[in-house]
């Protein structure tokens, strides 16, 4: 993502389930409310492949994304969002009871 060190915002939030049943399907909701936002991305921290998806977002767009994504086990999943040419993030545990990773 070109992010040397994001810096942590408040403005973004993270909707998600504190417990998920099931890692294959986590839903995930991302809002940023910092203005000019032009892209999101979700990471799963201890994911074999952590980048789980990026957005764009253009033309003066609600910065918003709602989607599932698969966890393998517990983590840290980030959101880091781009606006004004600088990069920001917040980050929420999940904790995963089944493994959605082969697991």
């Amino acid at each position: 993502m070109g992010a040397s060190a994001p810096t942590e915002s408040k403005d973004i939030n993270i909707k998600e389930p504190d417990i998920a049943e099931n890692g294959a399907v986590v839903p995930v909701e991302i809002t940023s409310k910092i203005a000019g936002t032009t892209s999101i991305a979700i990471m799963g921290e201890k994911n074999a492949n952590p980048l789980v998806a990026t957005f764009k977002i253009e033309n003066g767009a609600e910065a918003f994304v709602s989607t599932r994504i698969k966890m393998g086990q517990t983590a840290m999943v980030r959101a880091i969002v781009t606006a004004g040419g600088k990069t920001y993030t917040a980050s929420k545990e999940v904790k995963v009871t089944i493994g959605g990773c082969g697991g």
